[in-house]
């Protein structure tokens, strides 16, 4: 190998540990305690995790969650003839889910893309539904985004003007050996209708 070729692979590996280092930091800082650290950079190390990256420890939590969320969206199209059609809910959980039951090896988007997305949207607005700070401005967009890459722009012979989306929550029925006592019905949380724009589709989130 010639000496720009040694260059280049060392060079290379140089970054490559850096890029290493500096996720793991991140990561390590944002699951460990309070620290001088933490405090002071919290804002870049939360713009850094979230919402790819994030960890938590819902697992082993004395009370862990009994419910089954699933995101469910639908979209408002625009025909040449100028009429619109708004179409059904499309349950986009349930598109991961069966993809993942027939995958040996499931990908991470498959298993965590949505489902951390809409943890992200709903962390970031209050009670009533309202973007908190940036935070809240950025998962709208991500989960949009994630809508879209299922959608498409073109649907059902229409483009896609607006979609809305909602999460389906339905209580886990507790076991038969439990005293415990369940409502199995399902509640719907329904967000506003959000425009679709060129930012939020494939190929136009650089512009």
């Amino acid at each position: 190998m010639s000496r720009a070729g040694r260059a280049v692979v060392a060079i290379s590996a140089a970054l490559a540990v850096l890029a290493v280092a500096v996720h793991l930091s991140m990561v390590f800082l944002h699951v460990a305690p309070s620290n001088t650290l933490s405090k002071q950079h919290g804002e870049g190390i939360d713009d850094y995790v979230y919402p790819e990256f994030e960890q938590n420890w819902k697992l082993f939590a004395p009370n862990p969650l009994q419910q089954n969320i699933a995101v469910q969206a639908r979209a408002r199209v625009a025909k040449d003839d100028g009429s619109t059609e708004t179409t059904g809910w499309v349950d986009l959980s349930r598109m991961d889910g069966e993809a993942i039951d027939h995958s040996v090896a499931p990908s991470h988007v498959q298993q965590n893309e949505l489902r951390r997305g809409w943890e992200f949207y709903r962390g970031a607005h209050d009670e009533k539904g309202k973007p908190v700070g940036l935070r809240g401005e950025l998962s709208e967009t991500y989960v949009k985004r994630i809508v879209m890459l299922r959608f498409g722009r073109e649907l059902n012979g229409g483009t896609v003007e607006r979609i809305q989306v909602r999460s389906a929550t339905t209580p886990v029925k507790p076991p038969p050996w439990s005293d415990e006592k369940s409502d199995a019905k399902t509640e719907y949380q329904t967000q506003p209708w959000w425009q679709v724009g060129s930012a939020d589709l494939p190929g136009g989130w650089d512009q």
